[in-house]
């Protein structure tokens, strides 16, 4: 789904479905975006209360008047909460809802000029590649039925070739005064040919329902393909370089054919990606992914806590730290980064920080980064109850998966209330005995539980497992007991 602020009218055919493929956030209040929200995220109300606005607020910047709209600035938010309470999965299931490009980055991994670590610019540029990929395949999406059909008809070219002589001069005919062709033929011989026609277009539909029914898969064809004499080369220490050097020098040389001997379904996938480049305007592609990054882009800068230090602390690792707030300051407030795509300004770009800040605290950012994250907002830590509720209502619960995951056997999942609230309890009071690590802490409980049902399942046959509190017990007293077991295992 695309992002209705960033979809211009088009001219081209075919156009007009992508225009209608947008938007969400201009038909969803910050009610409703919550509502979306709660089916994949549980509890947390006050981030994504503030997230739902800041996206609300985009569709009414579009709204006011042109004067005014480039002054209008996004409204940069900074979750503060330990790990695992669902920073990161709001953050990105608002980008899904918005069809916005997303990026996650890891505060940490930058680093200023003379550190070892990527600059903070290359945080756009991955930004603008995943821009470009997003819109490529929605554009793909559009036209793969004409493609498919392209590809059909190639393949019933290559497999029922035409006669090159019958084409250049069809039997009969012979040329006449100033190149005109005289047919000379009989009837019988006009009655002959056609009859071939007819004939060889039986064939080709014959062909064609064969190659639909998918009984000419393994059938070997020749076919056609481009490549480059140019290998692929990865060069040490230019991750942030602009271009793709390896890119622009194939670019650069001459492409050349060859031949190649594939069966039908290998020739199937290259001949589709040709044609899929054929119809595709990749500067079209460009020009609504770079528009989509400017006016829709999320960052999400995850442990922004690990790049604060305490004032006045010059020495050390805060050298380096200082250094990236400084180098992030730019990127956040506003300015150009040259990608190879062309230049991508940061300004309405909305930048979601997140991180625990246990050691450290949002006051300890350099107050002009501080200023452009007006909004914060804090997370709560899961309870007992919190754990019954990811557990069981979000779409895409882990209990939800893990039945799919053992129907695949023939067998059936049940999870019975009473072993639902076990779980939930052991993972609690794992974390509040070690290491709270959220609602993470559930995949390891789960993984635990259900290991020897998961490796036995093959041979198990059509059973239906029933997951009750005292088989939840049975399996984990003796890690839950055993103090060294359980910081091992769970």
């Amino acid at each position: 789904m695309s992002d209705s602020l960033s979809v211009q009218p088009f001219d081209k055919p075919g156009e007009e479905a992508r225009s209608d493929r947008p938007a969400m956030q201009d038909e969803l209040t910050p009610r409703q975006i919550v509502a979306e929200l709660d089916k994949y995220v549980v509890a947390q109300d006050a981030a994504k209360k503030a997230v739902a606005i800041a996206l609300r607020n985009r569709w009414r910047r579009q709204q006011v008047s042109e004067d005014l709209r480039d002054e209008i600035m996004p409204n940069n938010i900074i979750m503060i909460g330990p790990t695992g309470v669902g920073k990161t999965e709001i953050a990105r299931r608002l980008a899904r809802l918005a069809g916005a490009p997303f990026i996650k980055v890891e505060a940490s991994k930058f680093t200023e000029v003379g550190y070892v670590g990527r600059d903070v610019e290359s945080m756009v540029r991955d930004l603008a590649d995943i821009a470009v990929n997003m819109v490529r395949t929605e554009r793909e999406d559009d036209v793969q039925e004409t493609a498919e059909e392209r590809v059909e008809e190639r393949l019933l070219d290559i497999m029922l070739p035409a006669s090159q002589d019958s084409e250049s001069q069809p039997p009969g005919f012979v040329v006449g005064p100033g190149g005109s062709a005289i047919d000379q033929r009989s009837e019988s011989e006009e009655l002959d040919e056609q009859q071939r026609k007819d004939r060889r277009q039986r064939t080709r539909e014959k062909l064609r329902g064969l190659l639909r029914d998918g009984k000419l898969e393994s059938k070997e064809v020749e076919i056609e393909v481009t490549q480059t004499s140019f290998p692929v080369i990865e060069f040490p220490g230019m991750e942030g370089m602009d271009y793709n050097v390896s890119e622009m020098l194939q670019e650069m040389l001459p492409k050349r054919s060859k031949r190649r001997t594939v069966t039908v379904a290998e020739a199937r996938r290259a001949l589709l990606a040709d044609e899929l480049d054929k119809l595709i305007d990749m500067d079209d592609v460009v020009n609504e992914a770079l528009d989509r990054v400017e006016q829709a882009g999320i960052v999400f800068l995850d442990e922004i806590d690990k790049i604060a230090g305490e004032r006045g602390n010059i020495s050390g690792p805060d050298v380096s730290r200082g250094g990236v707030q400084r180098d992030l300051l730019p990127i956040v407030e506003g300015s150009s980064v040259q990608t190879k795509y062309g230049m991508v300004r940061t300004d309405h770009i909305l930048f979601i920080a997140a991180g625990a800040f246990h050691a450290a605290k949002p006051s300890d950012l350099i107050p002009e980064l501080q200023g452009r994250f007006p909004i914060r907002v804090e997370l709560s830590s899961l309870d007992e109850r919190d754990f019954v509720r990811i557990l069981t209502e979000p779409k895409n619960a882990l209990l939800t998966q893990y039945r799919a995951l053992i129907e695949t056997e023939g067998a059936s999942l049940e999870f019975v209330d009473g072993g639902v609230a076990e779980i939930a309890k052991i993972a609690a009071d794992v974390n509040q005995r070690m290491e709270n690590i959220g609602a993470r802490r559930l995949h390891t409980v789960l993984t635990t539980l259900l290991e020897d049902i998961m490796f036995d399942l093959p041979e198990m046959g059509e059973e239906a497992i029933v997951v009750d509190e005292h088989l939840v017990r049975e399996r984990l007293a003796r890690v839950v007991k055993d103090e060294d077991l359980r910081r091992y295992i769970l």
